[in-house]
């Protein structure tokens, strides 16, 4: 049986050899994985030495961590992070004054003392960053010291050249140098000596430590001591080109970003963000924008820990990331709305941000490294920049944007906000057409704002129904005159009310300043019978309650000279009121309006409506200075007053605005109360005007 069965065996197996062969499948190569092409990726990409180290370390560790773990998650989210920022990647600069003069006029119309002040930022980032860079060159030996001074020279860079290391110790005491490139071994002094000492005449310049005896201690020394690389010799002329040039690039990035951080401040749209771009333009660099408003905690700026797997990057890297660049123009915007609570402070960061002298390390704790953000050219934008920390505001140069005129919105709707909106909703530009009196009635009728942007919506809402009527009713175009604004937008919003309704006892006139620009106030006292109180309403600050509390004040030690009953106070209340009660008011410019405003309502004596006052009153009557001139006299302008009267000491900066606003309306200037007192009350034998029902009030 055993022999049957071996030779079933042999015959199966030899039927088995003789069946044809079917091929056998063979496996692909496997996809390399995400950490392989991290790991190219990162050999290929010019780091910062201690970026490259921290990079392959995380590398090697994740290569033994198991994928399915939330640490290798964690690990390899933070290697994309590290290869996807800008390092080195930098765009260069556009140094022509005239083409961002041309960019400026042709973007915003106006603003002439703003754009000056632009233009002279950019002029001097231009004049600096054109200026070559300064090179120093040491060597004992005749020929590699003219070589390598040759190829610098030929870089561009100004080349200085020097025999020895006590030479060039002497021209670093005399002149300033952005580099210094020095060999290792050198008689007398050698060029590690050189760099000790170095340090402590120019700390700012960079070295370059080259030798034919390199070896890893020699390195790590020179590193430790300031060094920003060390060569070996031969030297590849190519290498000390690319080496001298990464040196360089954060020197000259300093140089076209001033210390200075410009902080665009006023009312809303006036067009703060979109100078920011002009520059960004001008200058052909790319631009971020980070919004400030309502942020709360300070690792929305700075990032997360990278110690659970919801970590993420602060907001500074993740624009920068996304800008693609190291050198874009960053704005920061609403900066006056940033938040504070147990969370933090987030503006606390900004200082070490903003400051050129500790920006070159910037410390994000998702990246736990160094970031150089010196080549980042920062603005920012406040509608109040009162509301700025005083460390901060220390950091800002601040530039005012105020309201536009008439004539400057005029221009505004006829060459960019109406070609825009008539692109946005697609009509052709002879489809469409506003008279000029047509964009009057708009600016005057329908706004009344510092800015453009509620204008430019209304502008918006006649495309809107102008291309329904298109439409409808089939025409080819359409020519929007004031009758036809009427009818598509409704009666006109906006009313003089300083030049509407009669002169009133105990009402005066005053202008004001807030974050939405420039208004008109009426100031009502009233008189009863009482105790001595002063009641003051209408949401009104702690300074202007002061204020009212001088102005009454100054009214009861004048009551003699002024025909007042000495003693009126002790058996009457008064009561001061602003209106619009749900708008918080402050500020100390009130302070004369609420004196006349109690004299004329004591005096019986009718104060005129149409002409509106600003100043801060002392106990002594004498009239102080104010801010925000411009925007209250345009406010008063629209608003329908024909005179204003303001501080004497205000004189040189009314001289400074342009003909157009002072010409929009009569201004007078007054030193003490009395002055004014002569241009707002009517005279004594004038009968005073009944008082209206309804007064009209904003």
């Amino acid at each position: 049986m055993a022999f049957f069965r071996k030779k079933e065996k042999e015959e199966v197996q030899e039927q088995l050899e003789q069946a044809p062969q079917m091929p056998q499948e063979v496996t692909p190569p496997a996809p390399p994985s995400r950490l392989d092409e991290l790991r190219a990726e990162l050999e290929q990409m010019h780091l910062p030495e201690y970026a490259r180290t921290v990079a392959f370390k995380e590398l090697e560790r994740l290569g033994h961590t198991e994928p399915s773990s939330a640490e290798y998650s964690i690990g390899l989210n933070y290697l994309e992070f590290i290869a996807s920022l800008p390092w080195f990647v930098a765009t260069e600069d556009n140094l022509d004054m005239e083409r961002a003069e041309q960019i400026l006029s042709q973007d915003h119309a106006g603003m002439v003392q703003v754009k000056e002040r632009v233009l002279e930022h950019l002029a001097v980032s231009i004049r600096v960053g054109s200026q070559p860079l300064r090179v120093l060159v040491v060597d004992d030996e005749p020929i590699a010291l003219e070589n390598m001074a040759i190829i610098l020279s030929r870089e561009g860079y100004e080349t200085h050249t020097a025999s020895g290391g006590p030479q060039a110790l002497a021209m670093l005491a005399e002149e300033e140098f952005d580099l210094v490139v020095s060999d290792l071994k050198m008689d007398r002094l050698d060029g590690m000596q050189l760099l000790e000492k170095a340090k402590h005449i120019s700390p700012n310049t960079r070295f370059i430590i080259i030798t034919g005896y390199a070896t890893v201690a020699t390195a790590v020394d020179a590193m430790r001591k300031g060094a920003v690389h060390f060569l070996a010799k031969p030297i590849d002329l190519n290498v000390l080109r690319q080496v001298a040039a990464d040196a360089l690039s954060g020197v000259r990035r300093r140089r076209l970003a001033p210390g200075t951080v410009l902080c665009f401040s006023g009312p809303p749209g006036t067009g703060k963000t979109s100078v920011g771009q002009s520059i960004a333009h001008a200058l052909g660099r790319s631009f971020a924008r980070l919004s400030m408003a309502g942020m709360r905690d300070e690792s929305e700026m700075r990032g997360h820990r990278r110690t659970y797997v919801g970590a993420m990057p602060g907001r500074i890297l993740s624009e920068l990331r996304r800008a693609g660049v190291n050198n874009p123009v960053f704005m920061l915007d609403e900066l006056d709305k940033i938040g504070q609570d147990f969370r933090g402070d987030p503006a606390s960061i900004l200082l070490e941000v903003l400051d050129p002298a500790q920006n070159t390390g910037f410390l994000d704790y998702y990246l736990d490294m160094p970031f150089d953000l010196s080549g980042v050219l920062f603005l920012a934008t406040a509608n109040m920049v009162e509301r700025l920390s005083k460390p901060l505001l220390d950091r800002l140069e601040i530039i005012e944007f105020s309201a536009y005129t008439p004539s400057e919105k005029r221009i505004i709707v006829q060459n960019h906000l109406l070609p825009r909106q008539l692109e946005r909703h697609g009509l052709l530009a002879d489809e469409m057409t506003l008279t000029p009196d047509a964009i009057d009635l708009l600016v005057s009728g329908y706004t009344r704002e510092a800015g453009v942007r509620n204008l430019d919506r209304e502008i918006g809402g006649l495309c809107r129904k102008v291309n329904r009527q298109l439409i409808s009713c089939e025409q080819e175009s359409c020519v929007v005159d004031t009758d036809m604004v009427e009818e598509l937008l409704g009666p006109i919003r906006i009313t003089r009310e300083a030049a509407r309704g009669a002169d009133v006892v105990g009402m005066a006139t005053a202008m004001v300043w807030t974050e939405y620009g420039g208004e008109i106030l009426f100031v009502e006292t009233a008189c009863m019978p009482g105790r001595g109180k002063l009641l003051m309403t209408g949401s009104l600050g702690d300074v202007l309650k002061e204020s009212a509390q001088t102005a009454l004040s100054y009214v009861r030690s004048q009551s003699d000279r002024l025909g007042i009953e000495g003693d009126f106070f002790a058996t009457k209340d008064i009561h001061v009121h602003i209106p619009a009660g749900s708008v918080p008011k402050d500020g100390p410019s009130a302070g004369i309006t609420i004196a006349t405003a109690l004299i004329s309502l004591l005096t019986d004596r009718p104060a005129r409506r149409n002409v509106a006052m600003t100043g801060e009153l002392s106990l002594s009557g004498r009239v102080l200075p104010v801010s925000g001139l411009r925007m209250k006299i345009l406010a008063a302008a629209q608003a329908g007053v024909v005179k204003v009267v303001l501080p004497e000491r205000n004189r040189p900066d009314v001289e400074a605005l342009e003909p157009e606003v002072q010409n929009a309306l009569e201004i007078v200037f007054a030193s003490r109360a009395d002055d004014v007192l002569e241009h707002v009350l009517l005279p004594e034998e004038a009968a005073p005007a009944p008082v209206p029902t309804q007064p009209s009030i904003p």
